[in-house]
Parts: C-alpha cells; sequence; structure tokens
C-alpha cells in the first residue's frame, strides 16, 4: 500500500551523524521511516513510499542536500526478506531498461551477502565487531572496503557492529551484530535495510545516547519523537524496512558517474 507521510517536522528522526534542515520552528524530514514505522503498529503490514527527503551539507557528485528516497516495510519479516524484496525489484528494473543484470558485467540474483567482520578482517586487518573504533571504521569503510567490493554485481554488505546499528535490531545470540545491511552496484552504495528495533526501551536509550554524543560533538540535538516512541509501547510487530535512494540508483543504472546527470535542478543555496 502507498502512503504518505509529512514531510516537515516538528522533530525529525534523532541519529549520530544525520543533521536536519530547519524549516521555520520545524524541520524537513531526513527520511519518513519514523512516521511509517507507527504506521507498522498501528496495523499496516506492507507499506511503500516514494518523496523527498533533506540532510544538511550533504553535496557532491554522489549527494544532495535534496533527494527522493523510496522506502518500504513489512510486518512479520525481517532484513532477509527485504534482501529478496530488493532482488526482485531492481532485477525487474533493469529488464525494463533492456539491461539484463546490474553492475559492470551483470550478475543475476542471488546477489553476493559479505559479512563486515570477514571484510574488515581481510582488507582492513581488524574485527570491527569485536573492538569497534567509529573514526577507524568510517574510515577504513571508504578508504579499504568499499574499493574492494565486486563490481561485476551488486552486493549486500550486511551484519553491522552493533555499535553503528543505527535503528536495526541486533542479531538473537550474537548482541554484538546488528542486523543491518547496505546495498552496493559497482562500489555506490544505494540502499540502507534492517531488520527493524521494536523495543522501546532500547530505542529510547539509542536517541538518549546520540543526543549526548551530538551534544558533545557541538552538533543540533533535537527533542525525541516521543509519538513514535509511544507507538512502539504499544506494539510493532517484527518488521523489515529498507531506504533506497532512487537519484544514485537512476545514476547507477544509467552509467553515470555524477547526479548531474539524473537531476535537472540542484540549485541549493548555502
Amino acid at each position: 500500500m502507498e502512503v504518505e507521510t509529512p514531510v516537515r517536522l516538528p522533530t525529525p528522526a534523532l541519529e549520530l551523524h544525520i543533521d536536519a534542515e530547519p524549516s521555520g520552528a520545524s524541520f524537513l524530514r531526513t527520511s519518513p521511516e519514523l512516521h511509517m514505522k507507527r504506521l507498522l503498529a498501528a496495523g499496516c503490514s506492507k507499506i511503500f513510499q516514494i518523496g523527498p527527503c533533506f540532510r544538511q551539507g550533504e553535496r557532491g557528485d554522489r549527494h544532495n542536500p535534496e533527494y527522493t528516497m523510496l522506502e518500504w516495510y513489512r510486518t512479520n519479516s525481517d532484513y532477509t526478506a527485504i534482501m529478496a524484496d530488493t532482488e526482485s525489484l531492481l532485477t525487474h528494473l533493469a529488464l525494463l531498461l533492456g539491461r539484463p543484470g546490474l553492475g559492470d558485467g551483470g550478475g543475476p540474483p542471488p546477489w553476493p551477502r559479505l559479512r563486515i567482520e570477514e571484510l574488515f578482517l581481510h582488507h582492513a586487518g581488524w574485527n570491527p565487531v569485536e573492538s569497534y573504533d567509529a573514526e577507524r571504521f568510517e574510515h577504513d569503510l571508504i578508504h579499504k572496503v568499499e574499493p574492494a567490493l565486486p563490481r561485476a554485481t551488486p552486493v549486500f554488505v550486511m551484519d553491522y557492529p552493533a555499535a553503528a546499528a543505527a535503528l536495526s535490531r541486533r542479531k538473537p545470540g550474537r548482541e554484538r551484530v546488528a542486523e543491518r545491511f547496505e546495498l552496493y552496484i559497482g562500489g555506490i552504495e544505494i540502499a540502507n535495510a534492517f531488520s527493524e528495533l521494536i523495543d522501546p526501551a532500547e530505542q529510547r536509550g539509542r536517541f538518549e545516547t546520540w543526543a549526548r554524543e551530538r551534544q558533545a560533538a557541538g552538533a543540533p540535538v533535537y527533542p525525541l519523537d516521543e509519538a513514535f516512541l509511544a507507538a512502539l509501547e504499544l506494539g510493532m510487530p517484527p518488521s523489515g524496512g529498507i531506504a533506497l535512494g532512487i537519484d544514485r540508483l537512476l545514476m547507477v543504472l544509467l552509467g553515470a558517474t555524477s547526479l548531474d546527470a539524473v537531476m535537472a535542478f540542484r540549485e541549493w543555496g548555502d
């Protein structure tokens, strides 16, 4: 079912490294995620949305402060079901464009599932699940791991350190691992997905931790989204969800190297 949720919010999703664009006394959404999860808690089971999102300070060949996001969620599922959804959707899109596969040389599903631990041990020489260091993790991900990812086929990079779990749940039996994946095509990150965290106490705790860390870093600290937390208190079924950047996907499908090729207007003042 297609849904629409607000674009202008009293408070954005509070995440450690994402800055929201102010809009008067409100904010432009960085993602429709929290409102869509409220719909899951209210009884919706399979929902999607395509619409604009905004993030401060994101400019470059692969970034724009205003962009188009596709998000979908399904209840009674997890990130493995979302992987299958993603393979089905993107394979269909490639066929519509007359391309039998994606990546440099094709690569039909199922696409490789590569775990963060193995990638970092092989390409960076350490295990971020066992000894997480946020700054080192981001540096090595960008400079050592991503350049080594396969180009001939899309790839799912999965099972992130719990400290980088964002809004995903921890893997049962492995508390240091989060059920999160990112999809890469041609070495470019296209989508971010979770088995969704539905524990209200743990979610509040993560928000509060990120608020303290943002304050210590001198970043804006947003109020907690109490309506979202109240929805989790009422009960949200186990769910999987994904956020997929449509502009980047089009760039990759068309073989372009910059968002300039797929966005008619990139006029965003400082």
